[in-house]
C-alpha cells in the first residue's frame, strides 16, 4: 500500500506541476476574452477532456512507441527529465515555457473561433513535457497494477484543471500576478527535483548496461 501511495503522490505532483493549470489561467482569460461565462465553461471542459485523453493515451500506449522507434526506456527517461528540467527552470523564473507554446502561437490562438483544442488542450495543457512525464511515470511501474496510480493522477489533475479554469477570474483576482508567480516558482522547484530524479534513474540504467 505504501508503494502505491508514494507512486501516486509522485505521479500527481509531476503531472499537475507540468500541466500547470494555474499558470495557464492568464492565457485562458486572454484567449477567451469577450466570451460568455457559459462558453468559457464549455471551452475549459473540452480542453481538459481532450488534454486528459491525450495523456491517458500516451500513458497506456507509449510503450509501443518505444518499440517502433527502437528507443530504450532509459534513454527516454533521460530525455523526458531534460525536457521537464527546462520547463521547471522557466517556472522558477516565472515566465511561460516555450516548450509548451510560443508567443506567436498564443497570439494566433487568441484570434481563433475555437481555442479549446489548439492551443489550450495541445500544447498548453498536454504539451511535450506532460506527455513525457506520463510515459516515464508509467515506465517506472514493474507491474500493470502500478499503472493505476499514474492513471488516477492524470484524471485527478484534469478534474482539478477544469475547475481552476472554470473559476479563472476568481483565481486571478485572489492570487493576482504576484501570487501566480510565487506558486509557479514553488511548483518549478519541485518539478526540477522530479526531473533530476528521472534523469538519474535513466542514466543509471544506461550506464548499467
Amino acid at each position: 500500500m505504501g508503494a502505491y501511495l508514494t507512486h501516486f503522490l509522485v505521479s500527481l505532483s509531476a503531472v499537475f506541476f507540468v500541466v500547470d493549470p494555474i499558470g495557464v489561467v492568464p492565457i485562458f482569460l486572454a484567449i477567451t476574452a469577450g466570451d460568455s461565462a457559459e462558453k468559457m465553461r464549455r471551452t475549459a471542459l473540452r480542453a481538459c477532456l481532450v488534454a486528459g485523453g491525450l495523456l491517458l493515451f500516451f500513458a497506456l500506449f507509449g510503450g509501443v512507441i518505444f518499440q517502433i522507434f527502437g528507443v530504450s526506456l532509459a534513454a527516454f527517461r533521460v530525455a523526458g527529465g531534460i525536457l521537464l528540467l527546462i520547463t521547471a527552470l522557466d517556472m522558477l523564473r516565472a515566465r511561460p515555457s516555450e516548450t509548451r507554446t510560443s508567443h506567436s502561437e498564443q497570439q494566433e490562438g487568441a484570434h481563433k473561433e475555437d481555442v479549446a483544442l489548439v492551443p489550450l488542450a495541445m500544447p498548453l495543457l498536454a504539451g511535450p513535457g506532460a506527455i513525457a512525464s506520463a510515459m516515464v511515470l508509467m515506465s517506472k511501474g514493474e507491474t500493470w497494477s502500478m499503472a493505476v496510480p499514474v492513471l488516477a493522477a492524470i484524471v485527478l489533475t484534469f478534474v482539478a484543471s477544469y475547475y481552476i479554469l472554470r473559476a479563472s477570474h476568481l483565481v486571478q483576482r485572489v492570487l493576482k500576478q504576484s501570487g501566480v508567480a510565487i506558486l509557479e516558482r514553488v511548483m518549478g522547484l519541485i518539478l526540477a527535483a522530479i526531473a533530476v530524479q528521472f534523469m538519474a534513474d535513466g542514466a543509471k540504467d544506461l550506464l548499467g548496461r
